[in-house]
Protein backbone atom coordinates (compact mmCIF):
# COMPACT_ATOMS: atom_id res chain seq x y z
CA UNK A 1 0.00 0.00 0.00
CA UNK A 2 1.17 3.48 -0.86
CA UNK A 3 2.52 4.96 2.39
CA UNK A 4 1.66 8.51 1.32
CA UNK A 5 -1.95 7.53 0.62
CA UNK A 6 -2.19 5.88 4.04
CA UNK A 7 -0.89 9.08 5.65
CA UNK A 8 -3.38 11.22 3.69
CA UNK A 9 -6.21 8.94 4.82
CA UNK A 10 -5.12 9.20 8.44
CA UNK A 11 -4.92 12.98 8.13
CA UNK A 12 -8.38 12.94 6.54
CA UNK A 13 -9.81 11.26 9.66
CA UNK A 14 -8.08 13.74 11.96
CA UNK A 15 -9.38 16.67 9.90
CA UNK A 16 -12.83 15.05 9.72
CA UNK A 17 -13.31 14.96 13.49
CA UNK A 18 -12.06 18.55 13.71
CA UNK A 19 -14.73 19.54 11.15
CA UNK A 20 -17.38 17.75 13.23
CA UNK A 21 -16.29 19.77 16.25
CA UNK A 22 -16.54 23.02 14.26
CA UNK A 23 -19.97 21.90 12.93
CA UNK A 24 -18.49 22.63 9.51
CA UNK A 25 -20.82 20.91 7.05
CA UNK A 26 -18.96 22.11 3.90
CA UNK A 27 -15.67 20.67 5.24
CA UNK A 28 -17.37 17.39 6.15
CA UNK A 29 -18.84 17.06 2.68
CA UNK A 30 -15.51 17.97 1.04
CA UNK A 31 -14.09 14.87 2.76
CA UNK A 32 -16.75 12.60 1.24
CA UNK A 33 -16.66 10.92 -2.16
CA UNK A 34 -19.37 11.56 -4.75
CA UNK A 35 -21.04 8.18 -4.07
CA UNK A 36 -20.89 8.51 -0.28
CA UNK A 37 -22.93 6.61 2.29
CA UNK A 38 -23.53 7.46 5.96
CA UNK A 39 -25.00 4.91 8.32
CA UNK A 40 -26.08 6.52 11.57
CA UNK A 41 -26.09 4.54 14.80
CA UNK A 42 -29.82 4.97 15.46
CA UNK A 43 -32.77 4.43 13.18
CA UNK A 44 -35.43 2.06 11.92
CA UNK A 45 -33.06 -0.28 10.09
CA UNK A 46 -31.06 -3.12 11.66
CA UNK A 47 -27.91 -1.01 11.16
CA UNK A 48 -29.47 2.30 12.22
CA UNK A 49 -30.27 4.86 9.55
CA UNK A 50 -28.90 5.18 6.04
CA UNK A 51 -28.15 8.28 4.00
CA UNK A 52 -26.97 7.57 0.45
CA UNK A 53 -25.52 10.25 -1.85
CA UNK A 54 -24.08 13.68 -1.15
CA UNK A 55 -27.38 15.47 -0.58
CA UNK A 56 -28.76 12.82 1.78
CA UNK A 57 -25.47 12.54 3.70
CA UNK A 58 -25.37 16.33 4.16
CA UNK A 59 -28.95 16.22 5.47
CA UNK A 60 -28.03 13.40 7.88
CA UNK A 61 -25.04 15.31 9.22
CA UNK A 62 -27.06 18.54 9.54
CA UNK A 63 -29.71 16.65 11.50
CA UNK A 64 -27.11 15.67 14.10
CA UNK A 65 -26.12 19.31 14.52
CA UNK A 66 -29.78 20.35 14.90
CA UNK A 67 -30.46 17.63 17.49
CA UNK A 68 -27.33 18.47 19.48
CA UNK A 69 -26.33 22.12 18.90
CA UNK A 70 -23.39 21.79 21.32
CA UNK A 71 -22.21 18.39 20.03
CA UNK A 72 -18.51 17.61 20.51
CA UNK A 73 -16.34 14.61 19.70
CA UNK A 74 -13.30 14.37 21.97
CA UNK A 75 -10.70 11.86 23.09
CA UNK A 76 -10.49 10.82 19.46
CA UNK A 77 -8.03 8.33 18.02
CA UNK A 78 -7.74 7.03 14.48
CA UNK A 79 -6.08 4.34 12.43
CA UNK A 80 -6.05 3.26 8.80
CA UNK A 81 -5.46 -0.19 7.33
CA UNK A 82 -5.64 -0.40 3.56
CA UNK A 83 -8.97 1.00 2.30
CA UNK A 84 -10.46 1.01 5.80
CA UNK A 85 -10.19 3.35 8.73
CA UNK A 86 -11.48 3.61 12.29
CA UNK A 87 -12.10 6.61 14.52
CA UNK A 88 -12.88 6.22 18.21
CA UNK A 89 -14.33 9.12 20.19
CA UNK A 90 -16.26 10.36 23.22
CA UNK A 91 -19.38 12.31 22.29
CA UNK A 92 -20.91 14.97 24.52
CA UNK A 93 -23.93 17.11 23.80
CA UNK A 94 -27.26 18.36 25.07
CA UNK A 95 -30.49 17.10 23.52
CA UNK A 96 -33.37 19.40 22.59
CA UNK A 97 -35.13 18.51 25.87
CA UNK A 98 -32.08 19.58 27.89
CA UNK A 99 -30.64 16.13 28.69
CA UNK A 100 -26.87 15.90 28.86
CA UNK A 101 -25.63 13.10 26.62
CA UNK A 102 -22.26 11.40 26.92
CA UNK A 103 -21.24 8.26 25.06
CA UNK A 104 -18.31 6.46 23.54
CA UNK A 105 -18.40 5.36 19.95
CA UNK A 106 -16.54 4.64 16.80
CA UNK A 107 -16.88 5.13 13.08
CA UNK A 108 -15.83 2.56 10.53
CA UNK A 109 -14.75 4.07 7.23
CA UNK A 110 -14.23 2.86 3.69
CA UNK A 111 -12.09 5.09 1.49
CA UNK A 112 -12.16 5.89 -2.20
CA UNK A 113 -8.70 7.30 -2.80
CA UNK A 114 -8.20 9.74 0.05
CA UNK A 115 -11.89 10.61 0.36
CA UNK A 116 -14.44 8.88 2.56
CA UNK A 117 -16.94 6.71 0.72
CA UNK A 118 -18.64 5.08 3.74
CA UNK A 119 -19.02 6.33 7.31
CA UNK A 120 -20.66 3.72 9.56
CA UNK A 121 -21.27 4.84 13.16
CA UNK A 122 -21.52 2.76 16.35
CA UNK A 123 -21.94 3.90 19.94
CA UNK A 124 -22.25 2.83 23.55
CA UNK A 125 -24.72 4.82 25.58
CA UNK A 126 -25.91 4.70 29.16
CA UNK A 127 -29.53 3.60 29.62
Amino acid sequence: MDKQLQQRRLQRLQDFVAAWNRHDLPALMAAMSDDCLFRGAAGELIYGSEFRGREAVAEGYAKIFSLFPDAAWNEDSHFVAGDRGVSEWRFTGTSADGRAIEMYGCDLFLFDGDRIRVKDSYRKQRT
